[in-house]
């Protein structure tokens, strides 16, 4: 405690008086059991005798002051409604006029008594009750004319009022004292005869009783008994001379201004100092607290920036995971379109050539055709010249019958001369004959050369038809690749713009590979879409479209991608 400091109330030593215990031993009085005295009460009989005269009084002093109160008011009543009457309040009011006023007396009164019992006195309610029972016994003593001329007839009409207020104060004061007595603050009085003996001092003893809150007489006098006999002391130890004490030594003389006792103020400094201890014990401590909560968020700032810097790493890997899924698929998908176009341009290169060689066998054919036509007219031609022959070879057989005929008259020069002439013919008919069965065979090869030619022609178109059904058939296979590799590409498009998880990117496509597989889903339930993409999707398929090994998770991914297109997805979507 510091000097500027206000000192306790109460001081720590005060006696407090305490109700007086049982002595062990001593017996109890039961209820029910017959009564006997203790051997104190046989040593002091007296005593038992006062205390139940006092239990008695209260009782007897409530009794006779009602009484007083009742027979005051009774007589004030007839008295205050005459008067209430010839003020003109009426036959109606007067009667009310009397009762009010006793009523607020009564009110007032008991409202004060309560908020002291309550320890929240308010002292405008005396101060009313008063007012209002002055006003009474004015009006009971003006009631009978003037105050001056009947003094002890006005008097006799407001004494009851005044014995009244009387007994009021009375109980306010028991009851005032019973509630300071309970809260320990009851102060002691000084005595009339101090101030008559001391009339100087004794105003300067009770302004610092009651500044510094002591509320025993006795403790009052202790202390000032205490500070000059310590002052005589120090007096005698510096041989009358108190301007050698210390600072500490006089504290006893500065402090009892303020309320301090001589052992408190001589424990001042101490206590000052251990309070300075304190203080500095408590300096030390907080900055110890203050360094180690700075320590401690020194490294939790570093826990949070290593466990920030974790979670940005995290998140960068995820996010690079992401974009190297997303762009592995967006290469896969261009690999695959790009697969698509070059397919597509070697259908259509085959399909070109096939086309051509079509139409080269075409040409073929209808060349076989000619020649086997030029070959017909040939063998036409070579029937006409061995026809011709023939017809030459019998001329020439008439020739030599009528040369023969004619042998007889011919000489035999002339016939010899014709006989060769016909055989030169017959020679010569045999060799037109042999040229032209020459031609016809030629002619007869020829047609077997075109049609073998024709044949082989056609077989060539067959080929080349078959060829060209062929790259129409790889054609709409890319046409159906690129479609499907647009809408892969699509779908992945769509998948990014979500930002789907990887497993579900795999799910997805497992449902587009069997869709693109034919299956139809439409009027399934779950456990029919499931069959179906059982038989048209397999384990295997779903670990090389998806890229994983385990079959647990293809079979998984197989079941969700039911279950997705069970809930009505479409690649579109």
């Amino acid at each position: 405690m510091t000097i500027t400091e206000v000192p306790q109330r109460v001081a720590p030593d005060t006696p407090v008086s305490r109700t007086p215990t049982a002595v062990s031993g001593a017996p109890e009085f039961v209820s029910g059991a017959p009564e006997f005295v203790s051997e104190a009460a046989k040593r002091n009989p007296i005593k038992p005798k006062r205390d139940r005269f006092k239990a008695v009084l209260p009782y007897v002093a409530a009794i006779f002051g009602t009484l007083v109160g009742a027979i005051g008011f009774a007589t004030s009543y007839n008295t205050l409604a005459e008067v209430a009457l010839s003020w003109g309040f009426g036959e109606d009011l007067a009667p009310w006029f009397p009762i009010g006023v006793d009523a607020s007396i009564l009110a007032f009164l008991a409202l004060d008594l309560y908020l002291i019992l309550r320890g929240i006195p308010w002292p405008v309610l005396r101060m009313a009750a008063h007012g209002m029972t002055g006003a009474t016994i004015w009006f009971n003593a003006s009631a009978q004319g003037e105050i001056g001329a009947d003094p002890v007839k006005s008097a006799s009409h407001g004494v009851m009022p005044i014995l009244f207020v009387i007994g009021v104060e009375a109980a306010r004061r028991l009851f005032i004292q019973k509630a300071q007595l309970e809260a320990g603050t009851h102060a002691d009085r000084i005595p009339l005869h101090r101030f008559i003996l001391s009339p100087l001092a004794t105003p300067k003893f009770y302004r610092r009783m009651r500044l510094n809150g002591v509320t025993s007489y006795p403790e009052m006098i202790q202390r000032q008994q205490d500070l000059i006999a310590y002052k005589q002391w120090l007096t005698r130890k510096h041989k009358g001379d108190l301007s050698k004490a210390t600072e500490d030594e006089r504290l006893p003389m500065k402090m009892a201004a303020y309320g301090y006792t001589v052992s408190e103020a001589l424990a001042l400094p101490e206590q000052q100092e251990r309070e300075a201890e304190k203080r500095a014990e408590e300096a030390e401590r907080r900055r110890r607290d203050a360094e180690t909560r700075r320590k401690v968020a020194q490294k939790k700032s570093e826990a949070d920036v290593l466990e920030a810097d974790g979670e940005l790493e995290a998140v960068r890997a995820r996010v690079e995971g992401n974009t190297a899924q997303a762009r592995a698929h967006a290469r896969a998908q261009a690999s695959a379109a790009e697969k698509a176009a070059e397919l597509e341009e070697k259908a259509m290169e085959t399909a070109l050539v096939a086309e051509a060689r079509a139409r080269e066998a075409e040409a073929k054919r209808k060349e076989a055709q000619e020649r086997r036509s030029a070959a017909a007219a040939d063998l036409e031609t070579a029937e006409l010249e061995r026809q011709t022959a023939e017809k030459r070879r019998l001329a020439a057989e008439a020739d030599r019958v009528a040369a023969a005929e004619a042998q007889a008259i011919e000489t035999a020069e002339i016939a010899e001369a014709r006989q060769r002439a016909a055989e030169a013919d017959r020679d010569t008919a045999e060799t037109e004959k042999a040229a032209a069965e020459t031609r016809r065979r030629a002619a007869e090869a020829d047609r077997l050369a075109a049609d073998e030619a024709e044949r082989k022609a056609t077989a060539d178109a067959g080929v080349q038809a078959a060829r060209k059904r062929e790259a129409e058939t790889e054609l709409a296979a890319a046409e159906t690749r690129l479609a499907a590799a647009e809408a892969e590409r699509r779908a992945v498009e769509i998948e990014d713009a979500a930002k789907l998880t990887p497993r579900e990117r795999s799910v997805r496509k497992v449902a587009r590979l069997a869709l693109a597989a034919g299956l139809v889903t439409v009027g399934l339930g779950a456990d029919e879409i499931h069959r179906e993409l059982c038989r048209v999707i397999s384990i295997a398929d779903v670990q090389r479209e998806t890229a994983v090994s385990s079959t647990d998770t293809a079979s998984k991914y197989r079941q969700e991608a039911v279950d997705l297109l069970a809930s009505g997805y479409r690649p579109q979507q």
